[in-house]
């Protein structure tokens, strides 16, 4: 198994871009099945969970080249409506294929998905949706059956505001006949990008970003090229790696509006900030504060994503923090292994209370999972002495080259496999 190895104490300096969001990517990859003519998306972010989505699609039919910065959709040849169990379990985003093949054939066969082990995140909401949509839906053997012949619009009130359910509505929802509106919906970036190719496709979506959208639907949809959203956790990863090894830091290639929650606390943790032309300039203090207390929400709220990275951070900041996980039972698996660390952290169901420590030191840890395990890699650069992250394939379902990104920033990280 790969793992990076850490040599702690170098403070980051330095400008990075932020690749492409993940999560504003792979629906966008599902969504080219509804397309009739090629998908053009730039800023082609290296990800496995990526490289797995494209799998999918190939596995469907779809032909995906390379030029550039850019990946080629053709989904023109896609005729199989079902997503294999082996597949699905790669990803949890194979989930969103569900609204596309539904949209396109109004049939749909797909085993359970995927993904990192940070709690239940069920699909019921998906599935209930569908169903107030008049789709047939049947659960067999952990296959799920789904027939939308008789689907032509109507009213959804989602009983969460699940981002994945939103996608899929909106998918499922933009050919055929019909309007359909989703109350109670989503309202992350993610979706408005999503909504955004869309449209350029030739859909007829309002709303996003609400938490009412509309959807009139549409004879066919063509392709477009297209540049997805920058990545807002990486960009929020990048700022917390800066600020826990006292360094500072330039962004380009992400809206600060799309992740103002995080911004603000790091700006009460006392770093200081500056955006001008569409970059984000960030300098840490040379001691950081507790923030109190941060609780963790759907958009625009502080992102569940953030959640590690900044309790990582807080574990070096003068005072008493107390983060609140709302979303996922499950996301505290890395504080055992910052404990290893040195860090001063007690949880309480779904509370962490961290007293912040002077400086970590270095320790063999595991990455439990994707966000998990890259604020281990923030705890590294902190740490003094050498840090060992192992099982970083997790790390890689989402960020592309995350030791040579931090790297170029004047991080010591080397990986071996």
């Amino acid at each position: 198994m790969s793992k990076y190895i850490i040599t702690g104490g170098y403070k980051l300096d330095g400008k990075i871009a932020v690749d492409s969001a993940k999560n504003a990517y792979l629906p966008i990859m599902a969504a080219s099945i509804i397309c009739s003519g090629e998908v053009v998306l730039h800023n082609y972010p290296d990800f496995v969970d990526v490289k797995n989505m494209a799998k999918i699609l190939e596995i469907l039919g779809a032909k995906i080249t390379y030029q550039d910065d850019a990946m080629i959709i053709d989904s023109s040849s896609v005729a199989a409506k079902f997503v294999p169990v082996e597949v699905a379990k790669m990803l949890r985003s194979s989930i969103f294929t569900m609204g596309a093949l539904l949209a396109r054939f109004r049939k749909a066969r797909l085993a359970y998905p995927g993904g990192c082990d940070i709690g239940l995140r069920p699909i019921d909401l998906h599935l209930k949706s569908l169903r107030d949509l008049n789709v047939k839906i049947q659960e067999v053997h952990g296959i799920i059956n789904c027939d939308a012949s008789k689907m032509n619009g109507g009213r959804v009130v989602l009983d969460f505001p699940s981002v994945g359910a939103t996608e899929n509505l909106i998918m499922a929802s933009v050919l055929g006949k019909g309007k359909t509106l989703i109350l109670n919906c989503a309202r992350e970036p993610e979706i408005v990008d999503l909504a955004n190719f869309l449209n350029k496709c030739g859909a007829k979506i309002l709303g996003a970003g609400t938490s009412s959208i509309e959807i009139e639907a549409v004879g066919a949809l063509s392709g477009c090229e297209y540049t997805p959203i920058g990545d807002r956790i990486i960009a929020g990863t990048y700022l917390t790696a800066a600020a826990i090894t006292g360094g500072k830091i330039e962004l380009e290639g992400v809206n600060p509006q799309n992740f103002a929650t995080l911004i603000d606390k790091l700006h009460n943790s006392g770093c200081v900030f500056g955006i001008k032309s569409g970059k984000i300039y960030m300098r840490s203090p040379k001691i950081l504060k507790s923030v109190g207390f941060v609780e963790t929400s759907v958009y625009p709220g502080f992102p569940t994503d953030m959640q590690a990275q900044m309790l990582t951070m807080l574990s070096v900041a003068r005072g008493c923090s107390i983060i609140q996980e709302n979303l996922f039972e499950s996301r505290f698996k890395f504080v055992p292994e910052l404990i290893k660390m040195g860090a001063s952290i007690r949880v309480k169901e779904r509370a962490a209370i961290v007293e912040g420590v002077p400086f970590l030191s270095g320790a063999e840890v595991y990455a439990k999972d994707l966000r998990g395990g890259a604020s281990l890699v923030l705890a590294g650069l902190n740490a003094h002495g050498y840090t060992t992250v192992h099982d970083i394939y997790h790390i890689e379902r989402g960020y592309s080259n995350l030791d040579k990104a931090l790297n170029s920033l004047g991080a010591s990280i080397r990986k071996e496999e």
